[in-house]
């Protein structure tokens, strides 16, 4: 059981068991992905869905990444060290670069009643709209929704 406080770095971190987050970690330095590392990030993050994770609803920004998700075993930390180490990696091997593509710090937000759920879902996925980088959430290629079975 994990419903304790599993680690604090420059913030708590409190985690607690079948409780669902809304998680957002940056590029280190706000570092701008290309696209390559984009469709890595996320595909990374889809990866975790049904495995760790129970992930709702994810948007990579080009600076940034939110996800709604629910571990399902692991705890929320160990889900993020994997989803940023091998998303690291992978877009380091693409881009012939090597370095930090995260930074360490994430921010985690314990969702605790079922209309902020669906407020934070919104939130997630109308972050290109609000930022001026597409005029509907599908046109974001960068998107996943559970509920459509779908990216983009």
């Amino acid at each position: 059981m994990w419903n304790q406080r599993a680690y604090r770095r420059h913030l708590p971190h409190f985690q607690n068991r079948d409780r669902t987050y809304l998680v957002t970690f940056v590029t280190h330095n706000r570092w701008v992905l290309p696209n390559v590392a984009r469709d890595i990030a996320l595909a990374e993050v889809v990866r975790h869905h049904e495995q760790s994770a129970f992930i709702l609803t994810c948007v990579v920004m080009p600076e940034h990444v939110h996800v709604v998700m629910q571990p399902i075993e692991s705890a929320l930390s160990e889900i993020l060290r994997l989803m940023k180490g091998r998303s690291s990696r992978a877009i380091n091997l693409a881009l012939q670069r090597c370095g930090s593509v995260w930074q360490q710090e994430s921010h985690d937000y314990q969702i605790r009643t079922a209309e902020s759920l669906v407020r934070k879902c919104d939130y997630v996925a109308m972050n290109p709209m609000r930022k001026g980088l597409c005029s509907s959430v599908d046109e974001w290629p960068w998107l996943f929704r559970w509920w459509t079975k779908r990216t983009g």
